[in-house]
């Protein structure tokens, strides 16, 4: 898979596809901990490649307005530019001057995930992760239907398409206040699960291949309370089914 350089960026370390748009200054390849589930490796290779410290906000993969009229550039702005910016400067707070400045995020978050002591610095770490996440998980001109491998696992796991663009809703508009849609692989299978506030498969022995964020914030501002319409917009017209292909076992 192709190396790319950051300049100055955050980069996390994962296990699923290396996203191929960031780079770095002074970089140093990750060689990524293997996780003990059946995760193997998880932290998505998107999120493979090198690290920068402190953390900082990495770069949208295009630009602001690039999702018109889906997602409002005013969304973005406030979204990616205040909210995400906002998990990235108390991850650094939360990490500043301790051994944690120097792990990976996958590391951080896999180990405060199950200490309610450090819920702070799961919230925030995770939530690091799962934007950047996101917004590999849509791309301009998006939706329409997977191919190939990712095809085949939805149609075998599913029955079809359809049925997994409903289940995958239903998930997302089932999930009380504030949280995530996913589509995950467990074991080599495919499954829909939701999890509340900053919770994120790795936690939980799985493998993210999809996401839709479903806090408020993700889509208030263009939506207003119509969480329904959001998702049926991402399935149909934002998903980048090409990431979440490269994200398969």
């Amino acid at each position: 898979m192709k190396k790319f350089i950051w300049t100055k960026i955050l980069f996390f370390s994962s296990t699923l596809v290396p996203l191929n748009i960031y780079a770095l200054n002074n970089s140093h390849d990750l060689n990524l901990p293997k996780q003990q589930s059946s995760v193997k490796n998880q932290s998505t290779e998107m999120l493979k490649g090198v690290v920068s410290m402190p953390f900082e906000l990495p770069p949208l993969p295009y630009a602001m307005n690039a999702l018109e009229p889906h997602v409002s550039q005013k969304t973005l702005e406030f979204h990616y530019g205040k909210h995400h910016q906002t998990y990235v400067t108390n991850l650094n707070n939360l990490t500043k001057d301790t051994p944690l400045a120097q792990k990976k995020l996958e590391e951080i978050i896999l180990e405060s995930a199950k200490d309610p002591a450090k819920a702070g610095l799961f919230n925030n770490a995770a939530q690091v992760w799962n934007h950047t996440f996101f917004w590999h998980c849509m791309k301009p001109q998006g939706g329409g239907l997977p191919t190939d491998k990712l095809a085949d696992k939805i149609n075998q796991a599913f029955g079809s398409v359809d049925v997994f663009k409903q289940k995958f809703k239903e998930a997302a508009l089932a999930q009380f206040g504030s949280g995530w849609a996913w589509l995950v692989q467990e074991n080599g299978e495919l499954k829909i699960t939701k999890t509340a506030n900053a919770d994120l498969p790795m936690a939980h022995g799985q493998k993210a291949i999809l996401t839709c964020d479903v806090w408020e914030h993700a889509y208030y501002l263009d939506y207003q309370n119509r969480r329904a319409d959001f998702v049926q917009v991402f399935l149909d017209n934002l998903v980048n089914w090409e990431f979440a292909a490269s994200n398969l076992d």
